[in-house]
């Protein structure tokens, strides 16, 4: 749950007056010095945003040079303006390093829309001679601008459009194409490992890269350059990186990608224990797994991406027209695409793997054991076996996914045994049979869930067991009929006598 923002503003029309005393008149000097004082006071209460600090440090400059007729403060005012812009490209950009690898200021700027040469007026007034004063100002009067189309108009007015628009995310699926020619290449032949060694470590770098640029335009996806994201951590941090992951599980999921091209690359001989074919864990488990060690949910977010696309509701077959004696299907006359069995088959298979090499590399051995189970739990509630489509009938894929699961885990088997009845069909009217099915698969659940948690092999509790066994609280006591107590269906509202 996210929680509540501080803001130093009441309510937003102060932010307004105060936006509308900066940006009304650019010669009204004293509305500016209003804006000044304003700033100070909520700086003196709480923490700015970055973007109010920045607009009250670039202000006060103005208001100085404003003020200033004589040449002696000219290397004053020089040095003040350039700090003012310094912090302000530093407060945006520092925050947004958010991968492994260190990522270049510009790229950064650019996904943000702020303009290039702020980047190269940081670094001349950081490490080359001073800029001029008319730079400066010119630099000044534009971070005003795009503060105002960037952080003022957006928060003031959430529903206008953003002024600016940050560049598009770049593309993912050349990089991995080019990622997957060099491996099969190294799988091929196995001499050119050393020679490609180096490529192949770069390339894995532009991935995380990616990742980190997917997260800074994550916060671009829902309009403006994400203030508040920039600012907080958490939820927030969370969210950018659910956000990321689940872009590179799209493009992972695409033919060519994990699953290869050809049908025949897809699935091996023994297709009951979804076994992925051995060429195609050596081109991808290695970034897999480089990637899984620097994001751990990574595996849940594709383990995800591809149970959605598993448990999909298929397409209802075509009707027929009837045409006299004679019935034509309208599948004969329409080119629909069939439905390509070998695609879910290796989707299923990938999502075994991860359940089992997901913790690779974890030294916790309860994170690891942690891990493993959060991906299980997310495969089995997403295909959980009383999902059926609209032909009655599960997907082969997806049965055959948990088949494999539970055959090397019998508590999952267990478990899934229970699920496997299906729901009980209720009558017209609940009676005592009907609370009987529940209290047994209830048992049934609980007595498997404390074998777990004891670490040893419980037998099923019996239909007969009660659940009211589990002792209450002090001072809290179970209703019964002779309290007037009567069971009635969840959800119905029944007066108090």
């Amino acid at each position: 749950m996210r929680l509540p923002r501080r803001v130093p503003w009441e309510h937003l029309g102060e932010l307004e007056q105060v936006c509308s005393w900066i940006y009304t008149d650019e010669n009204d000097l004293d509305a500016k010095q209003r804006a000044v004082n304003r700033l100070a006071a909520w700086k003196a209460a709480v923490p700015l945003p970055h973007a109010l600090e920045s607009t009250h440090a670039i202000l006060s400059v103005i208001l100085q040079d404003g003020t200033t007729a004589t040449s002696s403060s000219y290397l004053s005012l020089r040095m003040s303006y350039a700090t003012s812009i310094i912090r302000l490209v530093n407060g945006l950009v520092d925050p947004l390093q958010l991968g492994a690898y260190a990522r270049s200021i510009h790229s950064i700027a650019q996904q943000l829309g702020l303009p290039a040469w702020f980047v190269e007026l940081r670094h001349a007034a950081t490490h080359e001679d001073l800029p001029s004063l008319e730079v400066l100002r010119d630099a000044a009067r534009q971070a005003m601008g795009w503060l105002l189309n960037n952080y003022f108009l957006p928060t003031v007015n959430p529903a206008a459009p953003s002024g600016g628009s940050a560049p598009a995310l770049r593309p993912l699926a050349p990089l991995l194409k080019q990622y997957k020619t060099i491996m099969k290449a190294t799988t091929r032949d196995a001499t050119l490992h050393v020679q490609y060694r180096a490529e192949i470590a770069k390339m894995t770098r532009d991935v995380e890269r990616w990742i980190a640029e997917a997260k800074v335009a994550a916060a671009s996806a829902s309009g403006g350059v994400g203030w508040e994201d920039v600012q907080e951590d958490g939820d927030d941090e969370d969210a950018q990186e659910k956000w990321a992951l689940d872009r590179l599980a799209e493009v992972l999921l695409e033919k060519g990608m994990l699953v290869p091209l050809s049908k025949k690359k897809r699935i091996t001989s023994d297709q009951s224990s979804l076994a992925l074919p051995r060429s195609s864990i050596a081109i991808w488990s290695p970034l897999l797994t480089h990637l899984q060690s620097l994001h751990p949910t990574l595996a849940v977010r594709l383990v995800t991406a591809i149970t959605t696309y598993l448990s999909r509701s298929p397409a209802p077959s075509p009707p027929n027209t009837d045409f006299g004696a004679e019935t034509v299907s309208l599948a004969m006359v329409i080119d629909e695409p069939k439905t390509d069995t070998t695609y879910d088959v290796c989707l299923a298979s990938w999502a075994k793997w991860l359940a089992d090499n997901c913790a690779t590399g974890v030294p916790d051995q309860e994170d690891a054991a942690e891990l493993r189970e959060g991906v299980i739990v997310r495969i089995v509630s997403a295909l959980r076996p009383d999902r059926v489509d609209s032909n009655g009938t599960a997907s082969k894929a997806a049965n055959a996914l948990l088949q494999a699961l539970s055959a090397e885990r019998p508590k999952l088997a267990a478990a899934l045994s229970v699920l496997n009845q299906g729901p009980a069909q209720a009558p017209e009217g609940w009676d005592d049979t009907v609370m009987n099915v529940m209290d047994t698969r209830l048992n049934a659940l609980l007595a498997l869930s404390k074998t777990i948690n004891e670490g040893k092999e419980a037998s099923p509790a019996p239909a007969t067991s009660p659940v009211e066994t589990v002792e209450l609280p002090p001072g809290w006591r179970k209703l019964t009929e002779r309290d007037g107590w009567r069971p009635v269906p969840i959800g119905v509202y029944v007066a108090c006598p």
